[in-house]
């Protein structure tokens, strides 16, 4: 995030506009608790992780008469358009500010959970998948030597895209997700037909939202002739620089929001469409639902053999 605070503020001075950070999300607007930005408060922050301004949940900001307060705070201020760096509950907040008030309001997607509908990518995704895949290479390490199995558990409540696409980078022989749940006996078969090839040794990726990985882990010590063994990634993966292709991203997601912004495009949302910045309407992102493609894991069946 803190890489589009960065491009959002930098792109606006130079185009003649003011900037101000609400700090803590939504819980800013309903405070008035804000920062003025400019080119040089935000420098040094591209290859940090998190975000500078804070961030928190703010369940009071779904009451309507808190989103009045937030209306206020816009004209208190004399916003002319804000700009909303976040995730899809953070998109539906922003659709019910754009209607209650004559603010332009931009979103731009970011969340590890990719799921935001609109984009095939948020900005932190490959920095979260990177930062997974980095931990289970070294825990590959100990599984081949040690020659056991090892659950691992990616963060993903609702989707399995952190799942799928950090499971095909690590060579996983079994990847759950929401989409398609634990099933321990169509795991502990799969395994088993892995040790009567030679492979005594597993990575088994699993959203948290697939199941319990706790139980799965127990029920497949009992249940096999294996060591197996769980290891929770964890909210490593919220944190750390972020990858030259998350900043890009951020970086071009900034640059298409104010160039709305500056066009009076209406209420928007970017995203990155078959490898071009383009923006759908704001309710559209809001209101959708993205989809796992399910033939991701196909493919990572194909390559388990």
């Amino acid at each position: 995030m803190n890489a589009a605070i960065r491009a959002v503020t930098r792109i606006s001075h130079y185009k003649g506009c003011n900037v101000i950070g609400f700090e803590r999300g939504w819980d800013g607007l309903l405070t008035n608790t804000f920062r003025r930005l400019g080119p040089r408060n935000v420098g040094g922050i591209i290859h940090t992780g998190g975000t500078i301004l804070h961030t928190l949940r703010c369940p009071a900001f779904e009451d309507p008469a808190n989103q009045e307060i937030g209306v206020q705070t816009l004209c208190k201020n004399n916003v002319d358009a804000l700009v909303v760096i976040g995730g899809d509950g953070s998109f539906r907040g922003a659709l019910e500010l754009s209607k209650r008030s004559g603010v332009q309001v931009i979103g731009i997607p970011a969340t590890i959970d990719n799921d935001v509908y609109g984009t095939d990518e948020t900005i932190g995704f490959d920095t979260a998948v990177n930062t997974a895949v980095g931990t289970i290479d070294k825990i590959r390490d100990t599984a081949l030597s040690h020659e056991r199995i090892f659950v691992v558990e990616v963060m993903g409540r609702k989707r399995g895209f952190l799942a799928v696409h950090v499971g095909i980078a690590v060579g996983a022989e079994v990847i759950l997700t929401p989409e398609k749940p634990t099933d321990t006996r169509g795991v502990i078969q799969i395994m088993e037909k892995n040790s009567a090839k030679g492979k005594r040794a597993g990575i088994i990726v699993t959203a948290e939202g697939a199941g319990d990985s706790t139980k799965l882990t127990a029920e497949l010590q009992e249940q096999t002739e294996s060591e197996v063994r769980l290891s929770i990634v964890g909210y490593a993966q919220r944190g750390g620089s972020p990858t030259a292709r998350s900043r890009l991203l951020a970086s071009l997601f900034a640059e298409k929001a104010i160039e709305s912004i500056c066009n009076n495009g209406g209420n928007r949302a970017i995203g990155l469409q078959n490898g071009v910045i383009t923006s759908i309407e704001l309710e559209k992102a809001a209101r959708g639902t993205k989809e796992l493609d399910l033939r991701l894991l196909e493919v990572a069946d194909m390559l388990s053999i």
